[in-house]
Formats: C-alpha cells, structure tokens, sequence
C-alpha cells in the first residue's frame, strides 16, 4: 500500500455514483472503481482520461470528464474576476437544433417534404434539454455529455461516450450516417508501453 501523503490537496472529487478506474487510459484494463465522493488530485490528461491521485499515493485513470472540481481560492482582488462555464452558448445550439428540427417538421406536415427529405434535414441533429424550476440539463452534442446548470455555473453533469486519448478541446460533431471512431490509447513522447 502506498503511503499517505502529508501535502495532499486534493483538486477533485469523485462523483456521488463513485466513478470507474483503469491501470491505464485503456478500457480493457479496469481496477478497482473509486468511492463516492473521495477527494483526488488530477495529476495527468490525455484527453478525457485523466490520472488521479488519491490520499494515500495510489493512482488510476479515469473519465476526467465526470471528476469534479473542488473550488480554488478566489484570485486577488486586483486580478479581474472570472467566470466558469458560461451554458448560454450551449443553450444557444439547443436552441439552433430544435428550431431545425421544427422546421423541417413543419415542411413534412404541410406536404412540402416527404420522409426522406425530412431523414436529410435531421441526420446528424442531438439536442436535449431538461428545466426544472433554475436548475437546467443540457445536452452538448460535439462534447457528448450533459451539462447541469444551477443559473450561476455549468458543470459536467454525465457524459454519453468512452473517453479518448484525443487532444482537442471539443469533438467534431458527427456526420450523418457516421460510425464514431474508436478510443484510442497513443503513446506519448518519451513513454513506452
């Protein structure tokens, strides 16, 4: 067993559901899943994987994209304030998708499109969203998770995919009648499997 460490600080939380583990970013190597709720440090990303540390030193990979952040200080009073994830533009494309989907929803109603025409017109559209009083679930479609927002923040609330070992901040959005690739596990620089 590794030993505690006296400086440990962590920057994460597990998720209230606990959150699977792997020795390595690989789907096919699971371990041990975390508890619900445990403190970690996020030492390491590849993509939406992530490496944590927990307390005592022992580490895992997990979905980084369900950890969540433990608060930071706040900055100095002569640095600008700055916010965390703003839903507004999210809203926005949920917005965007259902006006499409009513719109070609329209045009088949009224006889202008048959149901081909209106397949092509949605193919590739993803859009969900859930209020309840000021909380909000929404559905972002090119991050493939959903984002719950209390009015004054957005967090990652759950996502619908594996992770990836992909580097770039946001996925492409799908293509119709595309199969979504793999994750893939790529060895970094100076590292050996």
């Amino acid at each position: 067993m590794a030993t505690p460490d006296a400086d440990f600080l962590p920057t994460h939380v597990v998720p209230r559901d606990g959150l699977a583990a792997w020795e390595t970013p690989d789907p096919s190597r699971p371990t041990v899943p975390l508890d619900p709720l445990l403190p970690v440090q996020l030492v390491e990303r590849r993509g939406d994987w992530g490496r944590i540390v927990c307390h005592n030193g022992w580490s895992a990979w997990v979905d980084g994209r369900l950890l969540l952040p433990v608060p930071q200080t706040p900055p100095a009073a002569e640095a600008p304030p700055t916010r965390t994830a703003d839903a507004r533009p999210l809203l926005a494309r949920v917005r965007e998708s259902l006006s499409r989907y009513g719109l070609a929803l329209e045009d088949m109603a009224a006889g202008k499109a048959d149901g081909e025409a209106f397949r092509r017109r949605t193919r590739g559209l993803r859009a969900g969203m859930v209020i309840d009083g000021e909380a909000v679930w929404l559905y972002d479609a090119e991050q493939e998770r959903w984002v719950y927002c209390d009015g004054t923040q957005a967090d990652t609330y759950a996502v619908s995919s594996a992770p990836s070992a992909d580097e770039t901040t946001t996925r492409p959005t799908q293509t119709a009648g595309e199969t979504p690739a793999p994750t893939q596990v790529v060895d970094w620089p100076g590292e050996s499997r």
